[in-house]
């Protein structure tokens, strides 16, 4: 048989067959007096055994592994059944995976109130509601949902949980949901001022007086030069800015 005739036979392209002479996968037939590759039954018995393994998911280099053990002189093949194992494992965790995401899914789609931040886990997204009414409209507020789903992402899972606690104890009451609105109020209304505006230091104190003291880092002292610091800074304006720098200082001095 000639390439496009074993190709043909097997249900492959002419275009895979060259690809598993490449690899190694497919032994390579002896030519004709014309040049031509002579292929046989047993070339179209082995191209039709990698198709199967393909279809069933494996990749070429673990097919390299099952067909070894075709190799008389060799002893280095996985047996077939270790790889078929292997691999319904892998579709097992996948599966896994697929089930736990889709969870995840169904709870940000049969939520009443999906944040524009979104996706975020449900525990922010709820926290995020209880002030959607009230702040719709403020620009700090906008902000700080998208400074918190940036910090539940990148935080490890135990400073995620630390994180959305302090931020439900944030929240608990209609008084406390009051406060937060008059910090965003007072930081909006310095979204043009400098940061020796005189508003800034009440500013920072009612800050202070309405953050969970849990919220802030480990370290009793606060790198103001840190990275993510310096482009939270750059994000406000001066006064705003400087309103976050007096409120660190006065919570890592207080704590």
């Amino acid at each position: 048989m000639r390439i496009g005739e074993l190709a043909e036979a097997v249900g492959v392209t002419t275009r895979a067959v060259r690809h598993y002479h490449q690899l190694g996968l497919l032994p390579e037939p002896e030519r004709l007096a014309n040049g031509y590759r002579d292929y046989t039954l047993r070339h179209a018995v082995v191209l039709a055994r990698i198709r199967r393994l393909t279809e069933l998911g494996l990749g070429l280099a673990e097919i390299r592994d099952v067909l070894a053990e075709d190799a008389a002189a060799h002893d280095t093949g996985k047996e077939l059944v270790e790889v078929l194992t292997e691999l319904d494992q892998d579709l097992a965790r996948q599966e896994a995976a697929i089930r736990e995401r889709r969870a995840r899914l169904r709870v940000l789609l049969e939520a009443e109130h999906l944040p524009a931040e979104g996706p975020v886990s449900p525990e922010l997204a709820a926290l995020f509601a209880r002030t959607a009414g009230r702040v719709a409209d403020s620009p700090m507020a906008a902000l700080d949902r998208q400074v918190l789903a940036l910090m539940e992402t990148a935080a490890p899972p135990a400073e995620r949980e630390r994180l959305l606690t302090a931020l439900g104890s944030l929240l608990e009451s209609p008084e406390a949901v009051a406060r937060v609105d008059e910090v965003y109020a007072l930081l909006d209304a310095l979204a043009d001022a400098g940061p020796a505006d005189p508003r800034v230091e009440t500013a920072a104190r009612r800050l202070a007086e309405c953050t969970p003291r849990e919220l802030l880092p480990d370290s009793a002292a606060v790198d103001h030069e840190h990275a993510f610091l310096r482009a939270l800074y750059a994000a406000f304006a001066p006064a705003q800015a400087e309103v976050l720098r007096r409120t660190l200082r006065i919570l890592t001095e207080e704590s």
